[in-house]
């Protein structure tokens, strides 16, 4: 048995999937909220018995390793090693030894490593008293310094370098990582000239989703001037890239699913501290503004994002520009405001006075509520400083995905200015054309997963005759039903469903193999189809699993008359609709024909419009 089998059976895709979607029982299957788009009414689908996935407003399905690949970003490999380890299934077809370990791997070897030895350092080891007196002085328990991996480097050249050396790690994989620097002279057999990039520094792992460590961050104990700054960060890597990670966020995902918001906070310290005072939905960037990739990452696990505001302009200007990508997204964001006094950050708040910041988090008010404030606050006596708050709200209103939310926040404008809501509507058109024009990257968009393509949206036709066959692999009675009707006499419904059925490709393969079994076996068996499907598939989704899926979510709880009365009115509508849609397609035909005198033409068309 190939190593994704025995992992598939082992896995419950419904136990997987449930841990990013709430999942609710619908006949055989699970139904919930796609991750992978933004929707209000569930459409995505899970089976456990077929082990498949798919959501029908997206489009996307497929497996477990499908599945994992998508919502985590992962390669086949990785997924197959994530799933692996999940299930408890060792990998027999590893294609990789020892010395051929990828680097990625290497690296990530190393990073652990470090992690532990700077933990070490500082649990164990007495020059790391100054830290341990350090971290008790800002409230951080033992539980959390072991709960974070939180550890500590003295200020010594290549401690950390002369310790991975010893472990056999190559001095290439540790440059790579970023924790060692290579001097302009440098001897790699010895490791000479190679040093550490973190000294005199407590140490602050950076995890990516996944409960990797791919970075660091380090906090000078004694600032002096050749100290580098008081924070230093894991430079870019082909572990770390700041844009991608969110701090925290391995450890809060699953508060987050559960509160259904995540508050983003500054700094490192004020997870921490937020985590260890039993608010877990916290996390935070690394340093950056929001960008696209993080606000995708937060999206699998919640759509409500709370922001603490750093107190500075600078600090709130960048932090806009991640809020309007986060909002262009569809997510809602709130601002919280600690009250005058209570602290300049969660984790000041925290210790003076911990209900200040939990009172802060419950009240935190919808972003455009800051932003109106923000813009109004001002004398707007002149016409034109009037003009330049209300573009600046335009601009925040521009971004809103939502017609009915930017209708909302029009009138909210307009009522606190005294401006007439029609004028506004105008005024953002310009807005909205000229911000589009400008930057087309925070253009507005609608929160839906893109499609890898352009595809046409179907026809009615298409629509509805996907429905029956949906019906026939639901109740395969039905499908036999109709193929043994038409074999007794050629019909009108057997003529048009064929026609429609074959010129549609999606659906055509599907169509001919039922024919094809009724003819052999006078029956239609789906289990048959679905195992033929799947034998001569080369990769995807099967049809028929997606079909029965659907006719889960559509046809649940319907009884064998009503069943019967739905097949046969859909039918009836296929070949109505399409009579009459021939009939006008004739009848031009047939003005063409005579104009250009084409008597045979004339006479073959008047005869089908008589049988039409």
């Amino acid at each position: 048995m190939s190593d994704t089998q025995l992992i598939k059976d082992k896995l419950d895709i419904v136990t997987l999937i449930g841990e990013y979607v709430q999942l609710k029982p619908a006949g055989i299957n699970h139904k919930g909220l796609c991750p992978f788009h933004h929707e209000k009414s569930p459409s995505f689908m899970v089976n456990r018995e077929r082990q498949s996935w798919h959501c029908f407003g997206c489009q996307k399905g497929g497996d477990a390793f499908s599945f994992v690949q998508e919502i985590e970003g992962l390669e086949f490999r990785e997924a197959l090693q994530f799933l692996a380890a999940r299930a408890g299934v060792t990998l027999t077809d590893t294609r990789q030894s020892g010395a051929e370990t990828s680097q990625k791997s290497r690296l990530k070897d190393i990073m652990a490593e470090a992690a532990r030895f700077y933990h070490n350092v500082l649990t164990r080891l007495p020059a790391a008293e100054p830290a341990q007196a350090y971290l008790q002085g800002r409230g951080v328990t033992a539980v959390t310094i072991d709960e974070w991996q939180t550890g500590f480097i003295p200020d010594q050249w290549d401690l950390l370098t002369k310790y991975l050396l010893q472990k056999g790690y190559a001095i290439d994989d540790m440059v790579a990582t970023g924790l060692t620097i290579q001097r302009d002279s440098a001897d790699r057999a010895s490791g000479r000239g190679f040093y550490d990039r973190f000294r005199g520094r407590v140490m602050f792992p950076i995890w990516d989703v996944h409960d990797t460590v791919v970075g660091f961050t380090g906090r000078v104990l004694v600032e002096t001037e050749h100290s580098g700054g008081k924070y230093v960060n894991t430079p870019q890597s082909p572990l770390y890239d700041k844009s991608r990670v969110v701090f925290g966020l391995n450890k809060a995902k699953a508060a987050i699913r559960s509160e259904g918001a995540m508050i983003m906070v500054e700094g490192q310290m004020d997870v921490i501290a937020c985590h260890q005072a039993g608010m877990k939905n916290v996390v935070a960037t690394s340093g950056t503004a929001l960008t696209e990739f993080q606000i995708q990452l937060l999206k699998r696990y919640a759509n409500t994002l709370l922001i603490a505001f750093d107190a500075d302009a600078a600090g709130q200007q960048a932090a806009e520009r991640g809020i309007d990508l986060a909002r262009a997204a569809g997510l809602a964001v709130k601002v919280i405001r600690l009250a005058e006094g209570a602290g300049k950050d969660p984790d000041e708040a925290l210790k003076k006075n911990p209900e200040a910041w939990w009172a802060a988090v419950k009240g935190a008010s919808d972003i455009m509520e800051w932003y109106l404030a923000r813009a109004l606050s001002k004398d707007l006596a002149d016409p034109r400083e009037q003009q330049t708050a209300v573009n600046y709200v335009l601009g925040k209103i521009a971004v809103i995905p939502y017609a009915v939310e930017r209708d909302h926040w029009l009138r909210e404008l307009s009522g606190r200015i005294g401006v007439d809501i029609a004028v506004l509507r105008e005024n953002l058109k310009e807005v909205r054309k000229a911000t589009q024009a400008a930057t087309p990257s925070a253009r507005p968009v609608a929160p839906t997963a893109p499609a890898p393509t352009p595809k046409a949206a179907p026809n009615r036709f298409t629509q509805v005759l996907e429905r029956l066959l949906v019906l026939w692999c639901r109740y395969p009675q039905l499908a036999t039903k109709f193929f043994a009707q038409s074999a007794q006499s050629v019909s009108r419904e057997k003529s048009v469903i064929a026609s429609l059925a074959l010129s549609t490709p999606a659906l055509a393969p599907l169509y001919e193999a039922m024919q094809t079994q009724y003819t052999a076996t006078s029956g239609v068996s789906i289990a048959a189809l679905r195992e033929s499907f799947y034998a001569n598939a080369a990769g995807g989704e099967n049809i028929i699993d997606v079909l029965l899926m659907k006719g889960e979510l559509d046809f649940f709880g319907l009884g064998e008359a009503e069943v019967n009365t739905e097949a046969a009115n859909i039918i009836r509508y296929l070949v109505e609709d399409w009579s009459r849609t021939r009939r006008v397609e004739v009848a031009f035909a047939l003005a063409q024909a005579e104009k250009a005198g084409d008597t045979a033409k004339v006479q073959a068309l008047l005869q089908e419009l008589q049988i039409i």
